[in-house]
């Protein structure tokens, strides 16, 4: 059995280790990994690959920066060459980015297998790029995996077959659960003066909320209030960078760093007092680790981080975000359990039901 595994964007390559490392020990399979090259900035692809003890992939396609239309042409150009040197039985594509849906289209039409992992996800907000990705993607795949109940259930709503919808459970927190401990050996604040439990982590990234001036410059003197309380990290996407110097936002108390490996990462989340993110993985890794998130948000397509995590949706008003992290440093905490079926394994079941599939 042959299988071209796609990844594009840093999400994906979190989401993708598991899967490729029970599929590659296998002697009945044969993997082709391809990647994208949507993140091109090492901090945001190579030094991943290094951390998750990913391969380096077999093509790269470099198809770097642009408009949603532009990048999506050229993956889809740069995909179609792959499939026709390298004829697979099923082509894997996971999460929401460009690539996940420029890629699953253009192996339908090859007349390919597609398998989506982390389907059914849904915020019902189609302003979203991402959410054009999931349903694009989740309509034309042949296998749709799941994280929750919930996302089965949007699935079976749109009207997918229920033969072709498997519940497995989350993927990302695969790498974090095999990862859990490297992370925890690391002293990733001290880099930034800070100490264990006294700091706020923050992550902003989403178009939405950076894109325009006047939302960024509130949400920045946001940051300063909370800063006052409580000592504040912003690690800001590259892009963002961008629209803060554009928004004349270079200065200001708190700290603004770059982006940081994974491990650093989930050292950085599992040690702050809470954790301010608009990303979804983020709300699931703090959902996991036990440590309140406050999602920028007027929605999320992972609703059991607030129904039943630690994630609070505090919508895109500034005041309530000040307002909600006091209540956290004055210590009134949300506490959380871990959804069904988040337990390390899922990588497992997926490559378990998608070989007897193939094999039948």
């Amino acid at each position: 059995m042959k299988f071209i595994t796609v990844v594009g964007a840093r999400p994906n390559f979190v989401k993708i280790a598991s899967f490729l490392q029970e599929l590659e020990a296998r002697s009945d399979t044969q993997s082709v990994l391809v990647h994208t090259g949507q993140h091109y900035d090492p901090t945001l692809s190579d030094l991943f690959f290094e951390q998750l003890s990913i391969r380096k992939p077999d093509v790269n396609l470099g198809v770097g920066s642009g408009s949603h239309a532009e990048q999506t042409a050229r993956v889809m150009t740069g995909f179609d060459t792959v499939l026709r040197q390298h004829p697979a039985d099923c082509v894997v594509v996971v999460g929401d980015v460009n690539s996940t849906m420029a890629c699953a289209i253009t192996a339908k039409k090859m007349r390919m297998k597609v398998a989506h992992i982390e389907s059914g996800l849904r915020s019902g907000d189609m302003s979203m790029p991402e959410e054009i990705n999931r349903l694009a993607t989740d309509v034309i795949s042949d296998y749709l995996f799941t994280t929750t109940a919930k996302a089965s259930e949007n699935l079976l709503r749109e009207g997918i077959a229920p033969g072709r919808i498997f519940l497995v459970g989350n993927i990302m927190i695969d790498s974090l659960v095999r990862n859990k401990a490297r992370a925890e050996q690391l002293r990733s604040f001290n880099q930034y003066g800070l100490k264990p439990g006294k700091y706020a982590l923050v992550t902003l990234h989403r178009p939405s909320n950076v894109d325009d001036p006047v939302l960024l410059k509130n949400i920045s003197r946001s940051l300063e209030k909370i800063h006052a309380e409580c000592p504040v990290l912003f690690l800001a996407h590259p892009r963002t960078q961008i629209q803060l110097r554009q928004a004349g936002l270079t200065s200001s108390s708190y700290q603004l760093a770059n982006p940081v490996g994974y491990l650093e990462m989930i050292n950085l989340q599992m040690n702050a007092k809470f954790v301010i993110t608009d990303s979804g993985g983020v709300q699931e890794e703090t959902t996991v680790l036990g440590i309140p998130c406050l999602t920028f948000r007027d929605n999320t397509e992972r609703p059991e981080t607030t129904r039943l995590g630690t994630n609070i949706l505090v919508g895109t008003n500034p005041a309530r975000l000040v307002e909600e992290c006091a209540k956290i440093i004055a210590g009134h905490i949300k506490t959380g359990q871990v959804p069904e079926l988040w337990d390390g394994q899922t990588g497992r079941r997926i490559v378990q039901i998608l070989c007897e599939k193939i094999k039948n």
